[in-house]
């Protein structure tokens, strides 16, 4: 048995002593082994559709307004799974695995209104990190695609992250697409050792049959003295006109309201989330999250902080060693599922409807994110036939390895933010 963490709150005295005066790179600091989370950030694209109805809703809507409010609903309801939901579940927000190039994590979602729902999210750039998406449901013609990574800084006690890339909805029985923004985060409650997330700024949601939300997060409510609360719009671009206001907290309940009147609302108490289900670990793809990162999972589950990071450090050795050969041999990863492009005609048409409506908008620039990432249709497509199999396999057994003949570090630590 290898080394515990000790007494957690003299550990994160330590910890809160070592940031009081820190001003650098975070990713040279060392975080608390109790804070590690034994979840990769590649899983995290499963938050999106824990309410396969409602992410199914708008296809059911003939009315394009009617739509643009589900859609918004659907985006609202999503919010606490993506940034809450493991805080309440652990006790505090946790730090995740930082994911491998190639990663991937597969599922679906079955619901007897929804039908099935398909997720695939793999990483597709480790430098700088970002994962891409896609979730479908076939038989309401409802898809997600998008991607996304982070940019953390710290002050005043505060973790801040910005977050980078986008998400769009397509709707095909009315060939219609929704360009959705991501919000930027900060954590809180660093101070008291229960670390949480809080939303910043606001976020956008802006359909091709022209109709524009707008959610601002506020925080900690001045007169409720609640947290996470927000508060949305939604109207035609470029009027002024307020079609439907959204107002509540993020992690609770929301009401949506036609001028006074309250036409529906929403709580998570009442709305249940869906299990995402996943093939048996021993039937997972080598690459898949779950399975890869399952010998550091368990050695975090039992408190071994030393075998955490031996684990971890021979999966991120083994890493750093196949892109040194790839660079050697001039051939470069190949992502599984998904490819970069230098345009996107779809997006940068709503983005161009954003901007006849609103203050100026313009997209991250692709090279922090190593371009714009696309599901590739043809590429899924060779692997459900089988064409691509003897190269999946070549591509396994190369990381396979190298992960078994990787060194493990020698008093591996654990950065608040990984080094990429």
């Amino acid at each position: 048995m290898g080394r515990k963490t000790g007494s957690a709150r003299s550990t994160w005295a330590s910890f809160l002593k070592s940031i009081a005066s820190f001003n650098g790179d975070l990713a040279s600091m060392t975080a608390p082994p109790f804070i590690l989370g034994k979840t990769s950030l590649v899983e995290y694209s499963a938050y999106w559709t824990e309410h396969p109805k409602l992410f199914v809703a708008p296809a059911k809507e003939s009315d394009p307004e009617k739509r643009a409010l589900a859609v918004l609903t659907w985006f609202l309801s999503t919010l606490k799974q993506q940034y809450s939901s493991r805080s309440e579940k652990l006790g505090s927000e946790k730090k995740p695995l930082n994911p491998f190039l190639g990663e991937l994590f597969l599922g679906h979602w079955d619901d007897g209104e929804a039908g099935r729902t398909e997720l695939i999210s793999e990483q597709v750039s480790h430098h700088p990190p970002v994962t891409a998406y896609s979730i479908f449901n076939e038989k309401h013609g409802v898809r997600l695609q998008g991607y996304n990574g982070q940019k953390a800084s710290f002050s005043s006690m505060t973790i801040t992250v910005k977050q980078v890339g986008s998400a769009r909805l397509h709707i095909d029985a009315y060939d219609e697409d929704y360009f959705i923004t991501l919000p930027a985060l900060h954590i809180e409650g660093l101070v008291y050792g229960t670390p949480y997330v809080e939303l910043e700024r606001s976020t956008v949601i802006q359909s091709s049959s022209g109709y524009f939300a707008k959610i601002e997060y506020t925080g900690k409510g001045w007169v409720s003295g609640k947290k996470n609360c927000f508060t949305a719009t939604l109207q035609k671009t470029g009027s002024k006109e307020i079609l439907y206001t959204v107002s509540g907290q993020w992690t609770d309940s929301f009401t949506i309201k036609k001028g006074k009147t309250e036409v529906a609302s929403f709580s998570h108490k009442t709305n249940s989330t869906a299990a995402l289900t996943l093939r048996p670990l021993e039937e997972q793809d080598p690459l898949e999250s779950r399975r890869a990162w399952a010998k550091v999972a368990a050695a975090i589950e039992r408190g071994d902080y030393d075998d955490t990071g031996v684990e971890k450090s021979k999966i991120e050795n083994a890493q750093r060693e196949l892109r040194k050969k790839e660079k050697a041999d001039g051939i470069p990863w190949e992502t599984r599922y998904f490819s970069a492009v230098g345009e996107h005609p779809v997006v940068d048409g709503l983005v161009g409807l954003i901007n006849k409506g609103s203050s100026p908008f313009s997209l991250d620039d692709p090279a922090k994110t190593n371009g714009l990432w696309v599901f590739d249709e043809k590429k899924y497509r060779d692997i459900k036939s089988g064409k691509k199999n003897a190269d999946l396999k070549a591509v396994v057994e190369k990381v396979e390895v190298a992960t078994v003949h990787a060194p493990a570090s020698e008093n591996p630590q654990f950065p608040l933010v990984e080094q990429n």
